[in-house]
Formats: structure tokens, sequence, C-alpha cells
């Protein structure tokens, strides 16, 4: 709420303004103007035997939707023949629902071709711990010999820094250093001959580099997912009944059936739009590893030459990559990134690496699928601190798998320090050292962006009010958006619309300038408050906060630039308190009642800080839409936020009035506070 603080701060002052000039408001109309594709051969004999090993942590999807039960339900439509056996384990949830499974025990069953038969009712424990998890490991090895093993994690996952299964009951989920620790107390790595033929995540935000370090020497692939995963998941009749018709396939072509079976299934749902999954070869490991090593190496050089420069530049790169989860103040921060795109972006700052990292994830990457608005992204992921946050910079500096000098680049820029020990390691061709794994006595800022507060908005010949910044204030910043208010005495509030990046920006000039049009998106015509997630070339992504049948969530829309149009692609609720992604893209329906949220304030009373508003209630249509539509005759303060590469660190310019009138706009930068 610190930035709806700093609005209202200003408001209170423009308000002010607007009772002195007496200023109203009136009506009228504004006049003011990859898929990677393969063909993958059978690699081993039509005999071989198979075993997949399959961890259901149940939690609230099984609970409120009983996902994990239509899971189960889709196995089971599967005839398997002789030499394939499912080995599953349940439990992490509060309620099943179905009358097989039971909810106060972890129990273990086994499908095979005469059925499902449960064969173990334990003590219930916690399918967020690593013993639990360690245990089904150890149980699948000892007691089922197969030529090929597969392991499939379902649950919510939460990227590099989160993790994987939520238990539901406990508030627990698993590291990557637990999920490491668990399989590598059954078996010993090796990478010319790992354990498991694959490793795959029904689950969110998975398909990181980190999560495949993780898996060195043991699992010859993995399958997973760098975007939320609608709740549908993966299709259990597609790619099982793939793996029984034709047991000789290999990891890779299991994975393709995995990677289509669910794009298809997605489809049906009418969810593809944002679907992503990855198939990625371990054996490209080493060179991926180097790569991606090399590019933070060379990145940190950069950072310890000129820390605002690069980190700017930097987070401009990474704010215009495809990322995943939606990483905004309202749905909350996953801090995962697409690395094809974040090094994409940065080739300019980068240029002895990023190529070689692009290289090297299109190498690693055997096939992905992926919708319309995941359509630039190399299949991989990594971490970036979106948000500044501390508390997941510490969960990140503390898995094993991340790469030393990642660490200390994200170190740097969130505590504004290089530890003293690796300024002397940087010339070399690697950095081999402890990174830090706790937060330094005391975080320094570098960027110091309070000095952008309040900056002063000029007025060009043409109208269009603008700031100029001198090239030591645009090193300070990572993205620039306009922030919008609408103020009504007669109504006696103020109410916050929201952020966009509609604006003219000229970054080698150090000028931008507004592109207010007296439009603003809305809702079948109600104004919705909007926050922009991703903004690319391409396509812009924004979150829109709403009730949707009583149900707080945020609706998840796509503006396509080519067509002007909006892409209304559905609702989800925000990240939970432990940093885990809801997997249900909800989508509307006629007759669904959508509650619009804004966040507002009387002018009269005594508020001190923004409050979150519910303004209008309908019923919408076959066809809901959001389209930019005229906000009408008023007042509407608007002003530049400067944001930095710490994200949460952020700056507002002076306030511009704007009034319209008969449609059209008045333009009055004298405000100043």
């Amino acid at each position: 709420m610190q930035k709806f603080r700093r609005i209202f701060m200003l408001t209170v002052f423009l308000v002010a303004t607007l009772i002195a000039t007496g200023c109203g408001d009136s009506a009228g109309e504004t006049t003011r103007v990859a898929n990677k594709s393969a063909n993958f051969t059978d690699t081993y004999k039509a005999e071989d035997t198979w075993l997949v090993q399959w961890y259901i942590c149940g939690t609230d999807l099984e609970t409120q939707g009983g996902a994990a039960t239509a899971d189960i339900q889709e196995l089971m439509e599967v005839k398997l023949p002789a030499n394939v056996k499912f080995l599953i384990q349940t439990g992490g949830t509060n309620q099943w629902q179905n009358n097989v499974v039971s909810s106060g025990a972890v129990e273990r069953y086994l499908y095979t071709s005469d059925g499902l038969e449960r064969i173990a009712t334990l003590d219930d424990a916690d399918m967020g711990d690593v013993n639990t998890l360690a245990d089904f490991v150890r149980f699948g090895k000892d007691n089922y010999t197969a030529d090929h093993k597969v392991f499939v994690f379902w649950d919510h996952g939460g990227g590099s820094a989160v993790g994987i299964c939520l238990d539901e009951r406990t508030g627990n989920m698993l590291s990557l250093n637990d999920v490491r620790a668990a399989f590598t107390a059954a078996y010993e790595p090796s990478a010319e001959n790992p354990p498991f033929e694959l490793i795959g995540f029904d689950a969110c935000l998975m398909a990181t580099y980190d999560t495949v370090n993780t898996l060195d020497g043991l699992t010859r692939y993995v399958t997973a997912s760098e975007e939320v995963e609608p709740g549908i998941g993966w299709n259990y009749t597609g790619w099982v009944g793939a793996l029984a018709q034709n047991p000789a396939m290999g990891g890779a072509k299991l994975g393709q059936a995995i990677c289509d079976s669910y794009m298809e299934a997605c489809e049906s749902y009418w969810v593809e739009d944002t679907a992503t999954l990855s198939v990625i070869d371990l054996s490209k490991l080493p060179y991926l590893r180097n790569a991606y090593e090399s590019f933070g190496l060379e990145a940190l050089r950069a950072a310890h030459k000129n820390p605002r420069n690069f980190f700017a530049n930097f987070g401009r790169g990474a704010a215009q990559a495809e990322n995943y989860g939606g990483n905004t103040r309202q749905t909350g921060y996953t801090n995962m990134v697409d690395i094809v795109d974040l090094a994409k972006g940065n080739k300019s700052i980068l240029p002895n690496t990023a190529d070689k990292l692009i290289g090297a994830v299109e190498d690693a990457v055997i096939y992905k699928v992926n919708g319309s608005y995941r359509n630039r992204g190399g299949g991989l992921s990594s971490f970036y601190s979106y948000s500044g946050d501390e508390q997941t910079l510490v969960a990140y500096l503390n898995q094993d798998a991340a790469p030393v000098p990642q660490k200390i680049l994200y170190y740097y820029l969130i505590y504004g320090e290089i530890p003293a020990d690796v300024v002397p390691l940087l010339d070399g061709e690697t950095l081999v050292t402890p990174a830090p794994t706790t937060p330094p006595p005391q975080r320094q800022d570098i960027f110091q962006i309070s000095q952008l507060e309040d900056f002063q908005v000029q007025m060009d010949n043409n109208g269009n009010a603008f700031v100029q910044l001198t090239p030591e204030q645009t090193d300070l910043l990572s993205s620039i958006h306009c922030q919008l208010v609408y103020m009504s005495l007669d109504d006696d509030i103020i109410l916050y619309l929201g952020s966009d990046s509609d604006i003219n920006a000229d970054w080698d000039k150090g000028i931008f300038t507004d592109n207010f049009r007296g439009v603003w998106p809305m809702l079948d015509g109600h104004p919705v408050y909007v926050e922009i997630t991703e903004e690319n070339d391409g396509y812009n992504l924004y979150s829109i906060p709403i009730k949707l049948n009583g149900v707080e969530c945020n609706l998840q829309v796509a503006y396509v630039y080519a067509e002007e149009k909006y892409y209304i692609l559905g609702a989800r609720k925000g990240l939970d308190s432990h940093g885990m992604s809801s997997r249900e893209l909800i989508k509307l329906h006629a007759g669904d009642e959508i509650t619009t949220i804004h966040y507002g304030m009387t002018i009269s009373g005594d508020d001190e800080d923004f409050t979150q508003v519910e303004v209008d209630t309908f019923t919408i249509g076959d066809n809901p839409q959001i389209k930019d539509e005229a906000l009408g005759d008023g007042n509407y303060g608007y002003c530049f936020e400067f944001v930095s590469p710490t994200a949460e660190d952020t700056a507002l310019s002076n306030f511009i009035l704007f009034t319209i009138s008969n449609g059209e706009i008045t333009t009055d930068v004298s405000v100043q506070d």
C-alpha cells in the first residue's frame, strides 16, 4: 500500500486545487486524439517394464474441486499392459472428493492391468516434508523393479524460491533442496545412468533452471511448465494411453506425449492462451550450466563497474521479457522470467554470453508447447527479483541448485553491496565461492529513486505533458508507467483507476510524454482498475481485480497492438500466503455476476490512505468485452510513476490535471505539491 499512500498524498493537494479553481463534473465524449517440434524415435523394447511413481499432494485443489480425483479417474480410463505399473501415494488434503481415498491418512495404491488396488494405509504424514517424499521414493526402489522409471509430482508449484507440494493441513511444502535430498537418500546420482527416465511436475511454474539443476544425475528428462497450469492439469488418459500403447518409447517421446495431450486438453477447455509445457534433456545440462553461469558472471562484472546503469538496463530487459504467475502488487510476485527472453532483451549489455545462453536453452529444451500469449519463451525460466522482496531472495539464496553468480547478482541488486571476498574473483573464468545466504547488517540503496519524487512535469508545444530526465536519472529506472485517478467533488470521491505503460517513451533522450486520450479500459462499459503485468512489442498483459460470483480474483487480459483489441483470458486468484499460484483459470460465462474492485477515498473525510472499494455489480452476457472507452467529463489526476529495478522502490512525478468538458481535454501541469 506504500504506492497508494503516496498517490493519496498527492491527490489531496490536487483536490485542493480543484476546490480553489471550482472545476466541476459533466458528461460527454472525448475527441482528443513455438511450438518446438520434434520427431522422436522409439528408444527401448516393447516388452520393457515401466514404473510410474505418482506423488499426489491433493491440497485445496482436491478439497475444493476434486482435481486430483478427476486425474485419477483419467488414469483409470487407460487399460495398462502387464509391463506398465503406477505406484501412487495420496495425502496432503483436508477432504478427498471420492469414496475410495482416505482423508485422514497417507495411502498407497497400485494401478496395473488388474485395476486399482490399495496396498497400504499409513499413519497420516506431511506431504510437504522431505522425509515423507524420501520414504515414498525409497519404497518404490525397494519394492518394484522396472527397466524404466518415471516420477510425477502433482500439486501446486511456486517456482525456484518457493518449491512444490503444499500440504493443505500443515502449510508446509517441499523446497528444491528437499526434492534433491529425498531422491539422493534412495539413489546415487549418475549423469550417465540416472535412475529415472523422466521426472515431471504437474504443477505451476516448475520449468526452471534451478529445478533442472536440482535433478542433475537423477533423470534423463524433465517435463514441467514455466507458467501457471490451468486446473485441469495434465491429460492422464492421453499420455498414459500413449505409453500403454507403446512401451518402447523413451523419455523424450513420452515428454512429447505429455505436452501434446496437455495442450489438447487445454484447448478443449478453452484455457490454452497462456499454457506452457516443456521437455528438457538433462544430458545438455553441463553446457547449459556453463552458459547460464557465464551469463551471470558477465552480468556481475558489468554491475560492479556501474551498478546503477547496469541494473536499470537489465531491469528493462526483465520488464519486457515473458514472465510468469502475474508479478504485480495485487496478484503477488512469483519472480520467474523466461531465460531466452531475458537474454534476448539484454544482448546489448551482455554481448559475450547472451547468444551462448540462448543457444544452450534451445539445445536443452527439446520440445515445448505454448499458447498464443506465451509465444516468446524458450521453455525454461529463471529467478529474477521483480518484487525486491528480501524474504523471497533469501529463499532463493538458500537453494543449492541456484548458480552462485546469479545469487550474488540479485544479492547485489537488493542489498546494494557485493560481498568483499567476491570482488577479487570477478576476473576469473568461473566464480567459485560460497554465496551469501543471509541479509547483510544494513541494506544499501544504490538507486535512491526518492530524488525523483514530485518530479516537475512540463508542457510541450503540442499541449502534451512530459518529463525530461538526465542520463543519470534514467539510470535509476527499469520502467516508467502512468497512474490515473478520478476525482469528483460532487460525489465526494477519489477513485484510483490503476497503471499502464501507455506513454510515449524516448529512453535515449530521456523524454517521456503523456498519451492521455480520455479513455480507459472498461468491462462491458464499466470502468475497471488495471495493473500492467507484462509489456512487449506484440501485446501487453493486464491484471484486473474483480469479484466473480462473490469471490475475489484477478481477471487476466491481453491487449494486442496490431488489432488494437483486448482479449479476456479468464480469472484467477492471486498467490496465497505461501507464494503458490492458483491453478484455476476461470472462464467467464453468461449470467456470471461481476463486481469491479477499485481503490478509493472520500474527499471530505479523514481517510489516510486508499482502501478497497466495490464499485459496480452487474451480470454479463454471452460476449463480455473490455474496450478502451471514453471516461466521460470530469477531473482526472495523472502522474508518471518511476520504477526502479527493485520494483517496490518507486517515485511519482507531480500530478497533471486533465479536465474533460464536452469532450475537450484541458491539461494543467501547474499543479505542484
